[in-house]
Formats: C-alpha cells, sequence, structure tokens
C-alpha cells in the first residue's frame, strides 16, 4: 500500500514539475528584409526575457522558415498573414497568431510624372513584387474597385518576372516604369534617383474603399501551437520585450538602422533608417481583440480572389494566441 501511494504522489510531482517548468530558451526564426527590422533591440539585449535566453536564426524567405518551425525547430517567427493562415488550415492548426507587427506600406512606384491614380496605368505593364503575396492581391482587389481589368490589352498587365530585390535598379534604368512594392523598395528607388516618384500609396486607396481608419496588416507574428501552449507566461514575456523593441525602432530610426546592419538583416543602415517613418510598424496583440478583425479583413481580400492561398477558408478563433 505504502508502495502504491508513494509511486502515485512521485507521479503526481513529476507531472507538476513538467506543467509548472517552462523553457529556458526561446528559438526565434527571424526573416532578412523588412519584417524584422523591429527586432533589431530585442536581438542586441542581452536579457530581454527573464528566466529564457533568445537564440535566433536567420532566413532567405518564409519557405526557408517554415519547415523548421512546423518540425519545433523554431518557437516564433514573422510570416505574411495568407502564409500563416494557410499552414494553420493545413497542418492542423500548428501555427498560432501572435500579433501584426507591419501594416500595410505598399506603393506604386514610377519615372513616369503623369501617373496620378490608377486609371493612368491602363494599356500599362506594372512590375509586382511577389506573385502570390499581398501586394498582388492587394493592387487586384484596388483594380476591381476602381473597375479596372487586370491582365488584360484594355486594363493593366501585372508581371512578377523580377525579383523584389531587383525592381529598384530596374526601375532606375529605365529598363521598367512601373513597380508595386512595399516598403522600403520604395524608399532604395527613390533614395538612389530623383526621378523615382511614389506615385499611389496603396493604404490611402484601401481606405477609400475600405473606409477611414481602416489599414491592412502586412506581416504577423507567429508561434508554434506546442511552444504556445507549454509556455503561455514566457510567450507573453517574450511579447512584452518585443513591443519594447518596436517603440525603440520608431523612436530611434538612426540606431535601429544601426543594429539592423549589425545583425545582418538584409539591409542597409542607411535605407533602413530612412524607411521607418514610412515602413508602418506596428504592435497589436492578438490577444486584446483587435487583431482578428483586421487580419480577416485581408484573408477576405485573398479568398475572393484565389482561395488556396489562405487554404480554402478563413481561420478559426484557434488561430489566435489569446
Amino acid at each position: 500500500m505504502k508502495k502504491i501511494i508513494f509511486s502515485l504522489v512521485a507521479g503526481l510531482a513529476l507531472c507538476a514539475g513538467v506543467f509548472a517548468a517552462e523553457a529556458k530558451e526561446i528559438r526565434l526564426g527571424v526573416l532578412n528584409g523588412p519584417s524584422c527590422i523591429p527586432a533589431g533591440y530585442l536581438l542586441d539585449d542581452a536579457a530581454p526575457v527573464k528566466g529564457a535566453k533568445i537564440s535566433y536564426e536567420k532566413f532567405a524567405d518564409p519557405q526557408g522558415l517554415l519547415p523548421k518551425m512546423l518540425k519545433g525547430e523554431i518557437d516564433i517567427g514573422f510570416l505574411p498573414a495568407n502564409v500563416a493562415a494557410k499552414v494553420y488550415n493545413s497542418s492542423n492548426g500548428a501555427l498560432k497568431v501572435c500579433a501584426i507587427t507591419g501594416n500595410g506600406n505598399i506603393s506604386l512606384i514610377t519615372t513616369d510624372s503623369s501617373v496620378k491614380q490608377l486609371s493612368d496605368l491602363k494599356g500599362k505593364t506594372v512590375y509586382v513584387a511577389g506573385q502570390g503575396a499581398t501586394p498582388e492581391y492587394m493592387f487586384r482587389y484596388l483594380l476591381e474597385k476602381n473597375g479596372i481589368a487586370a491582365d488584360s490589352q484594355d486594363g493593366i498587365t501585372l508581371d512578377f518576372s523580377i525579383p523584389t530585390a531587383q525592381i529598384a535598379a530596374q526601375l532606375i534604368s529605365g529598363a521598367i516604369q512601373y513597380a508595386v512594392v512595399p516598403e522600403p523598395f520604395a524608399t532604395v528607388a527613390q533614395t538612389k534617383s530623383d526621378k523615382v516618384i511614389a506615385a499611389i500609396d496603396f493604404q490611402s486607396e484601401y481606405e477609400y474603399f475600405a473606409g477611414k481608419g481602416k489599414v491592412y496588416p502586412l506581416t504577423v507574428m507567429v508561434v508554434s501551437k506546442n511552444f504556445a501552449e507549454k509556455n503561455a507566461k514566457l510567450l507573453k514575456s517574450f511579447l512584452s520585450a518585443y513591443e519594447a523593441s518596436y517603440k525603440k525602432t520608431l523612436k530611434n530610426p538612426k540606431e535601429a538602422g544601426a543594429l539592423s546592419e549589425k545583425f545582418e538583416l538584409g539591409l542597409a543602415a542607411g535605407i533602413v533608417t530612412a524607411s521607418i517613418p514610412k515602413a508602418n510598424y506596428v504592435y497589436i496583440a492578438s490577444s486584446g481583440g483587435k487583431a482578428q478583425p483586421k487580419i480577416e479583413e485581408l484573408l477576405n481580400i485573398f479568398l475572393s480572389f484565389e482561395p488556396t492561398s489562405i487554404g480554402g477558408k478563413l481561420p478559426d478563433e484557434g488561430f489566435y494566441f489569446k
């Protein structure tokens, strides 16, 4: 009898230890480029989260990051909202959204000073950064709302043949004349040539049709479901540390640019510094109830054009870390 009681107590103690002990390390996946600029101060802090160290790995794109998150080798990362939704819908909810970290900052840049509105582009070919991503579907949405046909002789032809990082150089050289890009690529082009103008701000266009004050998210922070369930308290501490890093980034663009270069996030310090005021970085936690409707508004646009781009349906409530 004593042996049975001892085994039961020992078992309960072991279970309590398992549920009480949180991870001692947070493994962060960082994308090279603009989306992770606000994480610079976080990476520069020796101990931003009490009780756990932060390690990080850099990735060129979401396609490199995703397999490691799904295998449990990365705990927290950054993704376009539609990619996060598609993964959630197709992987039994393996990822959850923690926060919106970047709102819309897409614009139509050109060397043609006559362009004032989207209808001025009729009959033109516009080079778009990222096929199947937010720039494409936001562009299609705005064209549709303006009554302009996409991919037709009478309308506007969308071309995805030039990699995003090369668009600015192609525009400056005169090889192309019209492009749809997010920040900081618009800033890159304008910094290198005074002939390049940001003719149309997609956020302003979106607000005109969706309603004053409406915004669309570009980037979300995601966490693996397994890590979130086992480390809820630690995750909240991390989110507070990230929010502090984001606020410092907005307050100190020059220093944030230097940190971006220090951690080799793929952009020169000067470009980062110049683009931060226009990059629309935000921190909207999923736990506050404000992130979900904003994300769903964007996902509904994807759903209307290409349902498979988000996994065929809007994610359910489980998509949002509470």
